[in-house]
């Protein structure tokens, strides 16, 4: 699922049921942590009264996630989130919380960027570039076999095409081979 720049909205019904308004069906908890897991934001919206829940739901979800042993959250934090909505703290904890997760998730992004070896390659972009190009070139193939043959020059043209992607693949497999060496 893509990211969008509006929330995925579920109503609550009065059965307490729980639909989604984009693929117009009913979901669990469980969908919405897998809609949220996969980068979408969501929105709950009780439909009788139009109260927001989202907060609501999305504790139960954690805490159904940490009821069956997947305890993300220590117990140190835990105690004192729970001190903060009795102290003076409670005004500066959330936007503790929010600043801590965003350089969380902007580690876990460069630490995922640089888990790739081949990028660091030198050249690893252009290789990147030629082998787009070479599956653009195979791909578009594939479209006119059941169509009559491409006129002359467009013949040519693909010919022209293929050769380049092979000599640049050959290039590309002979510096590969002196790397590996």
């Amino acid at each position: 699922m893509t990211e969008t720049s509006q929330p995925l909205l579920i109503k609550r019904y009065a059965s307490r049921r729980l639909y989604n308004t984009e693929t117009s069906d009913y979901v669990t908890l469980e969908d919405i942590a897998g809609f949220i897991r996969d980068g979408r934001d969501v929105q709950i919206i009780d439909l009788k009264s139009g109260d927001d829940l989202t907060r609501q739901y999305l504790l139960q979800i954690i805490a159904e996630h940490e009821s069956r042993g997947e305890n993300v959250l220590p117990i140190n934090v835990l105690n004192d989130l729970v001190r903060s909505y009795t102290t003076q703290a409670s005004s500066v904890v959330p936007q503790f919380l929010a600043m801590s997760f965003d350089m969380l998730r902007e580690g876990q992004n460069k630490m995922l960027g640089s888990m790739n070896p081949m990028a660091s390659m030198p050249g690893f972009e252009a290789m990147q570039a030629q082998q787009e190009a070479f599956m653009k070139a195979f791909t578009s193939g594939f479209g006119q076999w059941p169509s009559a043959p491409a006129p002359q020059e467009d013949a040519a043209a693909e010919g022209d095409d293929l050769s380049d992607i092979k000599a640049q693949l050959a290039e590309l497999q002979a510096k590969l081979s002196k790397m590996g060496k």
